[in-house]
């Protein structure tokens, strides 16, 4: 199961990667629009907050982990206002809800792929179908430790990277 932190640095980086070699819109994708994205990366994870709030007060139990936030309709939500500010002209405003859906959406995918989300996966086609999809059940690597090592690995190649193309030690 990837860890908060993985989420955060994955989605960070992917979307810096996209605005550094690929975006053309490099104004609307500003350190605080990654940011954003950051913080969506864990957003499908809410329902974890939610549970011990649920359980603090003793209500019926409505959300499960890796249920609905784990589905593509969760992302996909924030499409909507993404493509209305856009319409509208608010571009900047219209990147946040773009970052959010790819945020939630890439989580998603680490959860079906490396695992994580409910324990038989995740509902992706909720409301059309409650079957769970996993592919980590598949692919579980016998590394010991390996989700402990990883955020460890990402960031410092994420960190490589930024010294070789931002030459980030200038500002040491």
């Amino acid at each position: 199961m990837p860890f908060a932190v993985t989420h955060v640095l994955l989605t960070i980086i992917l979307l810096d990667l996209y605005r550094d070699y690929f975006s053309k819109h490099k104004r609307y994708f500003t350190i605080h629009t990654l940011f954003i994205a950051g913080v969506a990366g864990l957003l499908p994870d809410i329902d974890i907050v939610l549970d011990w709030f649920i359980d603090a007060v003793k209500a019926p139990v409505i959300f499960l982990h890796g249920y609905i936030t784990h589905t593509i309709i969760f992302g996909l939500i924030f499409l909507i206002p993404a493509f209305i500010f856009w319409k509208r002209g608010y571009h900047k405003r219209a990147m946040y809800f773009f970052v959010i859906c790819y945020g939630v959406l890439f989580h998603i995918l680490l959860d079906v792929v490396i695992g994580g989300g409910a324990k038989d996966g995740a509902m992706l086609l909720w409301p059309l179908s409650v079957e769970m999809f996993k592919v980590h059940a598949l692919i579980r690597l016998q590394i010991p430790n390996l989700m402990i090592s990883i955020d460890a690995i990402i960031l410092l190649l994420w960190l490589y990277h930024e010294e070789r193309k931002h030459k980030i030690s200038d500002f040491i």
